[in-house]
């Protein structure tokens, strides 16, 4: 087998080779969408995220200090089940805490608590008490947010954002043959909370959301190193 080649337990009939794609694709470990490195057998189709592909067997987190998270091939009982960072529903690969009865999405578990570019810096946080800048509340789920504080973003937001403009493309993928930058969802008012400020004021504050929206989208997507395009800054900033 060759260095960039796995076998999985969940496809066992094929080896699963690395690849790297700025198209989303659609999970078949946890269900969930995905974009950059991955590792996918292209004569079935399928697909894992690399956290997907290599699970951690138990796992901690700073959020749930008493908890300790194990993995598992599909969610535990018969009741449904939600993601307690995105609260998105639980349909595949999850990490479950048996005694807590929280469950996390695999990617949602490696979502790293800093985000950092080298100029701008995000941090997560379990619970923020300023309005997210997609939704306008408080509260909710998981949020990135800005070292300067201005700019909260909800994990469950973000991919309610991808699931309504990535729904066709992951859906229907290879019938669309349309440009990198059709690709990305469409920015334009994603912020609800109304601005105040001057001109030039204004539109380096949607340049900053812009690329605080970019880190968060390919964290979320299981790929935080992924660039998803340049285009996203401009699109916000004429949003």
């Amino acid at each position: 087998m060759k260095y960039n080649e796995i076998s999985h337990f969940s496809h066992p009939q094929h080896i699963l080779k690395f690849e790297y794609t700025e198209v989303p694709f659609k999970c078949d470990g946890c269900k969930e969408v995905g974009i950059g490195s991955h590792y996918r057998c292209s004569f079935c189709d399928f697909d894992l995220h690399m956290h997907c592909a290599v699970p951690s067997l138990s796992i901690s987190h700073p959020f749930y200090t008493k908890c300790s998270f194990q993995f598992l091939s599909r969610p535990p009982g018969d009741t449904p089940r939600y993601c307690n960072a995105c609260e998105k529903d639980v349909t595949g690969f999850v990490y479950h805490c048996t005694s807590c009865g929280f469950d996390l999405h695999p990617c949602c578990a490696k979502l790293p608590m800093v985000l950092d570019d080298g100029e701008a810096r995000l941090y997560l946080y379990r619970k923020v008490s300023a309005p997210c800048h997609r939704c306008g509340r408080k509260g909710r789920s998981w949020s990135y947010r800005s070292a300067c504080k201005k700019y909260n973003l909800h994990v469950a937001c973000v991919r309610e954002m991808l699931v309504e403009n990535w729904h066709e493309l992951y859906f229907g993928r290879g019938k669309s043959t349309r440009k990198l930058e059709t690709r990305i969802p469409s920015l334009k008012n994603t912020l609800q909370t109304p601005h105040k400020r001057s001109k030039g004021k204004v539109k380096k504050c949607c340049e900053m959301a812009g690329l605080a929206l970019q880190f968060v989208i390919s964290a979320v997507l299981g790929d935080p190193t992924t660039l998803i395009a340049g285009v996203i800054g401009s699109l916000m900033s004429r949003g």
